[in-house]
């Protein structure tokens, strides 16, 4: 990572929004945030920037993009699965965790979902905190037409590739014109 451009945007972070910091904070905040893309770091004091009154590494690490889904858009697939096993789902590891307490309480949608986005608020903590990112995997329904408009809207979103998506229904096909326009159809993905 550039640490110039990285110690340059830290700086200008902190003045815009009112806030001195000391060189040695800065230096611990660069080394703190060289594990990350520059891209990644850029956009996230950017953010701070814009959105907030003072900045902490915290908040910059907070607003670092890290390929999670917010836990809104998380909930919105997850939800399907409560209450019907048909549904096929593409999802990641801290996805299906969170999934077992909600599924515990899926009489009561409230509380299932609030369990869910407990769990996945803490589990997508701990990744972002370990600089892991998500690992997309299929959990296959018993509905064969479910099957692949799962895996078809995975494939559009970059979340899995083509190939992979075979391996779980061969018989699916994409258009030539959508594989060369989505990298992750390319093999790119997973």
């Amino acid at each position: 990572m550039g640490k110039a451009e990285v110690t340059q945007a830290i700086l200008v972070t902190y003045e815009l929004v009112g806030q001195s910091i000391s060189d040695a904070a800065v230096k611990a905040m660069v080394a703190e945030l060289s594990s990350y893309p520059e891209s990644d770091v850029l956009v996230a004091l950017t953010r701070c920037r814009k959105e907030l009154r003072r900045v902490t590494l915290a908040d910059i690490l907070d607003r670092i993009p890290g390929g999670h889904l917010g836990v809104e858009e998380a909930w919105a697939i997850v939800s399907r699965g409560l209450q019907d096993e048909s549904i096929s789902m593409v999802w990641t590891d801290e996805m299906a965790q969170a999934f077992g307490p909600a599924l515990a309480l899926a009489h009561d949608p409230v509380a299932a979902r609030m369990a869910f986005k407990e769990a996945y608020t803490r589990l997508v903590q701990d990744a972002k905190a370990m600089n892991s990112k998500p690992v997309w995997k299929v959990s296959l329904g018993f509905d064969v037409q479910g099957r692949e408009r799962a895996l078809r809207e995975a494939i559009e979103k970059g979340r899995i590739g083509y190939q992979y998506a075979q391996k779980f229904l061969p018989s699916l096909e994409v258009a030539p014109e959508v594989v060369a326009a989505l990298p992750a159809l390319r093999g790119m993905g997973r």
